[in-house]
């Protein structure tokens, strides 16, 4: 399906210092809110419990919840959302049995006498040194994520092609950890499952425009950098439309239908998919400019390549 023109050579790269200023105005309050706000860590990495009450009388009383839990102090902070039905919720907070010497099921299902007919599904509780080595894998997986892409698109195309997508990369999940921030959504293995995925998402995204350039840098008779750039944005752009669309109505739809309990995870995605998307054409494409990438010595060394297999 094609909704714009592939005849129609569209010029993004005269955008692409503005673009840069832009995300550097973003990276600049990322950073500034990072440090004044910080991350609000979950229970994943920061430790504490999470208990599933379901109740049998209709649909559960959230608000009469949240008052009874309120008049006890042990559950301070704590959080209560629906989980998977209208009869069913989460309640999140930061104790847990080895912050206290008595069971915590107890506790919970005497603070919420009063409330309505209900059954104490499941308690599960994740220890500090759990959740702080959670956060450190969690650190390390993004990071070894970004150093196997390096590889991967320096070995496929060309090592500047490599630094380009991974600042990109970088870019993306700098910007997302800020908005996070800002939201104050909590971190937890949900959010890092979204990061990951959007790294997944957005080097592909990088990698279509990417193989366009390397299939015009061999045909083209341009040695404009800029210019073979923007021939290859505006043949795949049809593409990236579209696959940002598509993914972008399944998401909305998380997002909208998929209750409290996934809401950050659907929240950062359909934010990151805008993001990625933008950074693979005003980002990673222009950064091969700027990182001194040579039409001329590479058109001379593909013949070169291809002299030798004569």
């Amino acid at each position: 399906m094609e909704i714009f023109n592939q005849s129609k050579i569209y010029k993004f790269m005269e955008f692409s210092s503005v673009m840069v200023a832009i995300s550097l105005v973003f990276w600049i309050i990322t950073a500034v809110t990072l440090s004044v706000k910080g991350l609000n860590y979950g229970i994943d990495f920061a430790g504490g419990t999470v208990a599933q009450v379901k109740y049998s009388n209709g649909d559960a009383p959230i608000d009469l919840i949240r008052e009874h839990i309120a008049k006890e102090p042990f559950f301070k902070g704590a959080s209560v959302t629906e989980f998977g039905g209208k009869d069913e919720v989460a309640i999140r907070f930061s104790s847990s049995m080895e912050s206290v010497g008595e069971d915590i099921g107890d506790k919970i299902i005497a603070v919420l006498q009063g409330t309505g007919e209900f059954e104490l599904r499941q308690v599960g509780m994740v220890g500090p040194k759990v959740g702080d080595e959670l956060r450190k894998k969690g650190l390390m997986a993004i990071v070894l994520s970004l150093i196997a892409i390096l590889v991967y698109i320096a070995f496929r195309f060309e090592w500047r092609f490599g630094i380009a997508a991974i600042i990109s990369e970088f870019h993306d999940v700098f910007i997302i950890i800020g908005i996070i921030s800002i939201l104050q959504i909590d971190v937890n293995l949900e959010i890092l499952a979204a990061v990951l995925t959007l790294l997944a998402y957005s080097i592909n995204d990088t990698i279509v425009i990417f193989d366009r350039i390397r299939d015009e840098l061999k045909i083209s008779k341009n040695n404009n950098l800029f210019g073979i750039i923007n021939v290859s944005v505006s043949k795949t752009l049809s593409r990236t439309i579209l696959t940002s669309l598509t993914t972008i109505f399944v998401v909305l739809a998380l997002l909208v239908f998929g209750g409290e309990s996934i809401y950050g995870f659907s929240l950062v995605l359909t934010i990151g998919i805008v993001i990625g998307t933008y950074s693979s054409v005003f980002i990673a494409a222009p950064l091969l400019k700027w990182l001194k990438f040579d039409v001329n010595a590479y058109k001379a060394n593909i013949a070169k390549k291809e002299k030798e297999k004569i």
